[in-house]
């Protein structure tokens, strides 16, 4: 389309129609171009037209119909052939590098995956790219997107540890299904940024899966030159192991799931009660000020469920353990719970929600949640009060402490696997 014919064409049509036909205008430049670079390859390779170059390994094959891809559409085009002579006397086809680059699927590819972020299912694809693109029906595009789970786990997995100095190391678990659970490690460093660090797939949170899990993160390099602070959810397991590995951590129990606990066993009217002490304990700053909410909570809970008032002894010094540390209560609102993991449990869940059925059997709830994980990593902030970490990391550096005598009997005991 010349000048003048596009001037008339834009005259004789609505504005809706103006915009493809200035579309069609522009991919029928870009077939000329791309037509011409193939041409400027073809003389390199064989001379000028009617003037073959000395050698003459090279020579022209005429051409044959051929298909590139713009802005992930498939563009039907001419494409020149070159032929090279063996010296046995026969003769093979010499690619072109310009064809090659201009069929290329990776751009379509990088659509079908950014689609595919943004939350469309793998059957919808073909609605948000281009009508004739190549590629975009269901099983394609599970193709494409099992190939790029694997990047997900390989970056995820693959960051080297050493180059921080963790300070916290957080575990939690996730249920994918009824037969799949995840075990999620998150780190914060000396300077309060957040990072997921890995995570481990078990039917429950059991401890062999999380000394899998530990095992894979010390020999990428994680470690902390001082007592570790780890903040777990309740499992026995998961406390087990993290001792196992690093013997004089201070362990503090997640007082939302404690207190989610012991609402379970409480009658509907006793629960506004039991909340506002756990918010007094999420408060006061230091051991004492934490004896007395326990002791309150003891005497709270003894008149009215001996199993609740079991539940709440079972954590023993691991519910005030941050307390016991003397740090400022700043650091309590991210350093006193999970919710750290539990937010970022949100977010997975939303990007996992287009799986319908995790396939034990294979390793789709891994490139899964690999990928899930790696985009709740982008959005992760450092977390409140970071400004007072250096004493808790002070704290942290003195001489293990014998455990709090708190005198309501709160002393933990040895026992059997508890998720609480």
């Amino acid at each position: 389309m010349n000048e003048s014919n596009r001037l008339q064409t834009l005259g004789q049509v609505s504005s809706d129609s103006a915009s493809e036909v200035f579309r069609d205008h522009l991919r029928g430049l870009v077939r000329q171009m791309i037509g011409d670079v193939m041409a400027e390859e073809v003389t390199e390779l064989c001379g000028a037209k009617h003037r073959p170059s000395g050698d003459g390994d090279c020579f022209r094959s005429g051409s044959s119909p051929g298909r590139v891809i713009h802005e992930g559409r498939r563009e039907e085009i001419q494409r020149p052939r070159v032929r090279r002579r063996k010296d046995d006397s026969s003769t093979c086809e010499v690619p072109l590098a310009t064809y090659q680059a201009a069929s290329c699927p990776q751009q379509l590819r990088d659509s079908i995956v950014s689609a595919l972020v943004a939350g469309v299912s793998t059957r919808d694809v073909a609605q948000v790219v281009p009508d004739n693109a190549p590629g975009v029906g269901k099983s394609n595009v599970s193709r494409h997107w099992q190939s790029v789970g694997h990047k997900f786990v390989d970056e995820l997995r693959g960051k080297d540890l050493s180059e921080k100095d963790w300070v916290i190391l957080m575990l939690d678990g996730i249920r994918l299904s009824k037969e799949q659970l995840a075990i999620v490690a998150i780190g914060i460093t000396t300077d309060g940024h957040k990072h997921v660090l890995d995570f481990d797939l078990g039917s429950t949170e059991n401890a062999e899966v999380c000394r899998a899990l530990m095992r894979r993160l010390i020999q990428r390099g994680f470690r902390c030159d001082r007592r570790l602070l780890a903040v777990l959810d309740g499992s026995e397991a998961l406390r087990s192991v993290v001792k196992e590995f690093f013997e004089d951590a201070v362990v503090q129990r997640c007082l939302v799931h404690k207190e989610r606990n012991i609402c379970s066993k409480l009658s509907r009217r006793h629960w506004g009660e039991l909340a506002r002490l756990f918010k007094r304990l999420r408060k006061v700053q230091g051991r004492q000020a934490a004896e007395e909410v326990v002791q309150e909570l003891v005497a709270f809970l003894r008149p009215l469920n001996a199993e609740a008032l079991k539940s709440l002894r079972e954590a023993g010094e691991d519910l005030i353990a941050l307390h016991c540390l003397e740090v400022p209560n700043t650091l309590h609102r991210n350093l006193l719970s999970t919710n750290a993991i539990e937010n970022s449990f949100r977010t997975t869940r939303r990007k996992l929600g287009r799986v319908t059925r995790f396939r034990a059997e294979t390793d789709q709830a891994t490139r899964w949640l690999a990928f899930a994980l790696t985009e709740v990593d982008k959005g992760f902030r450092r977390i409140s009060g970071y400004a007072d970490l250096p004493k808790l990391i002070e704290a942290l550096k003195q001489q293990k402490s014998s455990p709090p005598k708190i005198s309501v009997g709160l002393q933990r005991k040895d026992q059997t696997a508890t998720n609480t």
